[in-house]
């Protein structure tokens, strides 16, 4: 069944969402990955904003096209997505960038694969979470008007 294409997020709504979620990911993020890694924290620092620049592009794209066949299936706006969806969402969102990252992470640390393999799993894991929570309360703040 196809609905009525419901509003999307506009550009500077969700270039703001983007900043916020990649910048907030890096406080919170590299200095656990620092520690448990025992990477230095400006090594960490450097490779986790070369990911949060990649992850920011994949962002863009994966939650475009996402709120785009969403809406277009069931004619609701991504702020009023339900839990099992926000999570299918979330891990939909890591698992692409956990394959473009892999080989980033093993290059700049000079981990094996399968020690960067596990680095990667966890920061998807601490990722998804944040992802979870974060759009969550983003949605809550800045809901999408229907004029947009």
């Amino acid at each position: 069944m196809t609905h009525k294409a419901p509003p999307l997020r506009r550009f500077w709504d969700r270039a703001r969402q983007i900043a916020l979620f990649e910048a907030g990911g890096l406080l919170l993020i590299t200095p656990p990955f620092a520690w448990a890694s025992g990477v230095p924290l400006a090594d960490s620092l450097g490779m986790l904003a070369l990911i949060a620049l990649i992850a920011a592009l994949w962002n863009a794209a994966y939650n475009i096209g996402f709120d785009w066949v969403e809406g277009r299936r069931t004619g609701r706006t991504a702020d009023r997505r339900p839990w099992p969806l926000r999570v299918a969402h979330a891990l939909g969102f890591e698992t692409g960038l956990l394959i473009m990252t892999l080989p980033i992470v093993m290059a700049w640390t000079g981990m094996d694969w399968l020690t960067a393999l596990i680095a990667d799993l966890a920061l998807a894991v601490a990722y998804t979470v944040y992802a979870f929570v974060f759009n969550l309360a983003y949605d809550r703040l800045f809901p999408i008007r229907a004029t947009e």
